[in-house]
């Protein structure tokens, strides 16, 4: 399955402003076709935010959007993290990104590395000034990097994309949504990939992706 798609997104259920399917409406208005909910866990709601989310898929259908629901592992400390992910899966999580090491918040070091090494993780958000090292691990289990739109997150997006071409990685294209005003258009998500320094090739491949692929569904 293709179609415009944004892997990391929030709701009231963390630091959000929506509904999730306020999100979801609000999306699907947008042209989108697929949307991850990833509201941030750790190893105390993990579980409760998934069941939380399965219960909106059924409306999110009736809108045409296929809701996929996830976690963004946020600040939990790097051993912790291979636990919590699959905390998330058993509990129904279809998609799990790790709140990566940014550059403009203390994520504790390790994070990048533990989430690239981990095969229940989708996708490493933000992942700062990522080594190619922890790139070329994230390749190797399926894991892509995320250039974001974010204010602040953003300001390592062409490092980011550089390491994931060095590293042959899969890149996404994301919004962190918290509020109305963060979604992307289509257009909006190429100048993103584009100017994160993506060649309009690559940025058109990213938008792309085919999605039952990537997910290993």
């Amino acid at each position: 399955m293709t179609g415009l798609y944004d892997f990391h997104t929030h709701t009231i259920l963390s630091d959000g402003e929506m509904l999730p399917i306020e999100l979801v409406r609000r999306m699907a208005v947008l042209g989108y076709t697929t949307v991850a909910i990833t509201d941030h866990v750790d190893t105390s709601n993990a579980v409760s935010v998934v069941k939380t989310l399965l219960a909106v898929q059924e409306s999110a259908l009736l809108f045409g959007v296929r809701l996929l629901c996830g976690v963004e592992i946020t600040h939990v400390p790097p051993s912790q993290i291979a636990a919590v992910a699959r905390q998330a899966r058993e509990a129904g999580a279809e998609i799990v990104v790790v709140h990566g090491e940014t550059t403009v918040e203390p994520v504790a070091p390790g994070t990048n590395h533990a989430a690239c090494t981990c095969q229940d993780v989708n996708v490493l958000a933000h992942p700062g000034l990522i080594t190619i090292e922890d790139a070329r691990l994230a390749h190797e289990n399926g894991i892509a990097l995320e250039i974001t739109s974010r204010a602040g997150h953003n300001r390592t997006n062409g490092h980011v994309a550089l390491i994931a071409r060095e590293a042959s990685c899969q890149i996404v294209v994301d919004s962190d949504a918290h509020a109305p005003h963060d979604l992307l258009d289509r257009s909006s998500r190429l100048i993103v990939a584009q100017g994160a320094g993506l060649t309009a090739a690559e940025s058109a491949g990213i938008m792309s992706l085919n999605i039952d692929r990537f997910l290993r569904f």
